[in-house]
């Protein structure tokens, strides 16, 4: 093996304007070599592993790669490509593993030759020199759709990722290398609840046997109970986040009060119930009590539906951007949670999302 002094330190990113939107990917060597190409069509992830796949090419010898991107970083840390190649190409949730196009020369290139990659993580946005200048040129691979080469630093790029606060849940790197959602909290937002956080999201009633008590929800809740005490031998700081909306949400309340779990009660807006039956409501104001803590990510409520929708969807964002895992119930089939599972993906990594998938009424 190289000694570290051998070895040559290459900085990675991806940037996509939208996910999927129009992408660019960049490398850069410290004080040396530097690239940078779009795509006209691609997601965040892919731009991430592009830009590592190209630099891993472009360079022959040992080599460290430094990356923002948890998505990168955690498969080799964390040596997730194993459970890929046993399970033939499937995640944990025995889902077919998204970017397999780009994982696998990477991973074969990996295994190839031990020792000659490493993957660092690097905080993004925190004024690392090699971090921001492939953040800015993969930011302006994307805007420009023009690919840029050089053997020295560039005299000229582009302005920098604006970060989280504008760039949704497709946009990158991570705020902790254990897996923090991709980001820490945009500023003026809440911080992140203390523990390993675990968010509980999926269907509403009607696919989960309806609005009473069910053998459906009933079976799903036993399923979750299950979960969540398995994952506690693991993360004794366990912690499960649930908007507590109708369906999953209120459902993995339960589940992590009947695991022992400590749940954190995080709501779009102030009493996002009071248009919901009596009884719900009832409800609703039990599982708030029993929270161990409630956040409110928006000061009032909102006046329309579009208002809500909007509050809704920053709600999601905070959520991904602050766990470090997540349990979507899902039939496979219903396009807003499917959409949901696919942004929670994106910006926790696949091996860090199960799907939960309730069991199909008898008949």
């Amino acid at each position: 093996m190289a000694a570290v002094a051998d070895r040559c330190s290459v900085y990675t990113d991806g940037a996509c304007l939208g996910n999927p939107g129009p992408g660019g990917w960049a490398w850069a060597v410290p004080g040396g070599a530097f690239a940078a190409g779009a795509e006209a069509r691609t997601t965040n992830q892919r731009m991430e592993l592009t830009a590592v796949l190209e630099a891993v090419t472009a360079h022959a010898g040992p080599l460290e790669v430094v990356s923002d991107s948890t998505y990168v970083v955690n498969c080799f840390r964390d040596r997730w490509w194993e459970g890929w190649l046993a399970r033939g190409w499937l995640t944990k949730a025995r889902q077919p593993v998204a970017n397999r196009d780009l994982w696998e020369p990477l991973v074969e290139r990996y295994r190839a030759d031990p020792g000659r990659l490493r993957f660092r993580w690097v905080k993004g946005h925190s004024t690392d020199p090699g971090n921001d200048l492939v953040d800015r040129l993969a930011v302006e691979a994307a805007r420009t759709q023009r690919s840029r080469t050089g053997t020295s630093p560039p005299a000229e790029v582009g302005d920098p990722d604006p970060g989280p606060a504008s760039a949704g849940p497709g946009r990158g790197g991570g705020d902790s290398p254990r897996g923090s959602g991709g980001h820490a909290p945009s500023p003026g937002e809440p911080p992140a609840p203390a523990g390993h956080r675990l968010v509980v999201a999926g269907h509403r009633p009607p696919e989960l046997g309806g609005y009473e008590p069910n053998p459906t929800a009933a079976a799903v809740t036993r399923q979750l109970v299950d979960i969540l005490a398995a994952k506690r031998q693991l993360e004794p700081d366990l912690v499960v986040l649930t908007g507590l909306a109708l369906g999953a949400e209120q459902l993995g309340a339960e589940a992590a009060s009947a695991a022992g779990v400590p749940y954190v009660a995080a709501l779009a807006f102030p009493d996002p119930d009071e248009p919901w039956p009596s009884a719900a409501r009832r409800r609703f104001a039990e599982l708030r009590a029993g929270a161990a803590e409630v956040v409110v990510l928006q000061g009032s409520r909102p006046r329309t539906r579009q208002q809500a929708g909007a509050a809704l969807r920053r709600r999601d964002g905070w959520l991904a951007r602050v766990a470090h895992e997540a349990v979507v119930v899902w039939d496979g089939r219903e396009a807003t949670v499917g959409r949901l599972l696919r942004s929670l993906v994106d910006v926790l990594g696949e091996e860090e999302v199960w799907v939960l998938t309730p069991p199909q009424p008898a008949g």
